[in-house]
């Protein structure tokens, strides 16, 4: 089967939850998370990032209406998308840290480049 994961979260939830860690990234430049849900949330962030290079009134409305906090919409567009400018994809890198010590999850850190 190819396509997302579902991230056993019904569509809805599971959307909301990556608008959410895509904000929260984008906000603070890392996250702590397991490797399934980082694998999913990098190419969203990516897309943000390539959006925020074209850097006009219709990719800023597009970004927007993903990301969750508007003010981390302003930095994506005057910090982020000029530093990644030159940068032909690739701004993100996912680590695995191993596993978590409740349940075993595989944890992963996924950061900006």
């Amino acid at each position: 089967m190819s396509g997302n994961r579902k991230l056993g979260r019904a569509t809805d939830q599971r959307m909301a939850m990556l608008r959410a860690m895509v904000t929260y990234l984008l906000e603070n430049g890392q996250i702590k998370t397991t490797a399934a849900r980082a694998k999913e949330v990098a190419p969203i962030a990516e897309k943000m990032i390539t959006l925020a290079k074209k850097n006009d009134l219709a990719t800023y409305r597009q970004a927007l209406s993903f990301i969750t906090k508007e003010d981390v919409a302003h930095k994506l567009f005057t910090e982020l998308g000029p530093k990644y400018q030159e940068r032909q994809g690739g701004y993100t890198r996912v680590v695995r840290i191993g596993p978590r010590r409740g349940d075993s999850a595989e944890m992963a850190v996924i950061q900006l480049v």
